[in-house]
């Protein structure tokens, strides 16, 4: 992220060591967005219950949310995209570096919809280069076949949505502010886990501004 160009004195992530209340009181306020990384659910319905309302079209949702697809042809590229939904929806909050990659790729893709905007994410080799350089840096070993799915949540307007490239728009999640953005990402992703009650690969990290 910061490579990309998240000034390294505004924002950083933090991993959230456990889901109660003494785990979330050790994460760094104020939370811009919650990423959750998690196992492919065996069906769409372990994480997608039927009180939540997917927005599909529309338009005053696609203007206050930045929201992009992850079409097939980008590949395991969820990560990337849990990054740039995180960092597109809180320039309200920390400035991006003038001219650099996230800076150019936002203001290029703006005025877009989720679609179009995957396309321009497909040929922006700049980020391509950084996914790769991260992909390779850990201690993993990488793997073809991939069997987890990143997510993310953030807090827009006063209501916590939940950004899934894989989905046909942002979900709503009722109301939720930047003091109590973790705590209501928390109450959905305990409501994901208990769905998919046969793993433990569950990760969450919180972005947060830096004091």
């Amino acid at each position: 992220m910061w490579s990309l160009g998240v000034p390294e004195d505004e924002a950083e992530f933090h991993d959230v060591y456990g889901l109660d209340v003494d785990a979330l009181e050790m994460v760094p306020q104020s939370v811009l967005a919650v990423i959750l990384c998690f196992p492919d659910p065996p069906s769409q319905d372990a994480i997608n219950p039927s009180e939540q309302v997917v927005f599909n079209g529309d338009k005053d949702t696609w203007d206050q949310v930045y929201f992009i697809q992850q079409i097939e042809s980008l590949g395991n590229a969820c990560g990337t995209i849990g990054l740039l939904h995180a960092a597109g929806n809180v320039s309200s909050e920390i400035s991006l570096v003038e001219n650099s990659c996230l800076d150019l790729f936002f203001k290029s893709t703006a005025s877009m919809d989720p679609y179009q905007r995957a396309v321009f994410l497909d040929k922006d080799d700049a980020i391509a280069r950084a996914h790769s350089l991260a992909a390779s840096a850990g201690v993993t070993e990488l793997c073809d076949v991939v069997e987890e799915h990143y997510i993310c949540f953030v807090a827009v307007k006063g209501t916590l949505y939940e950004l899934d490239g894989m989905k046909d728009g942002p979900i709503k999640h009722g109301s939720s502010s930047s003091k109590s953005l973790l705590q209501d990402a928390v109450h959905v992703i305990k409501a994901i886990m208990r769905n998919i009650p046969n793993s433990i690969n569950f990760n969450v990290m919180a972005l947060s501004r830096k004091k």
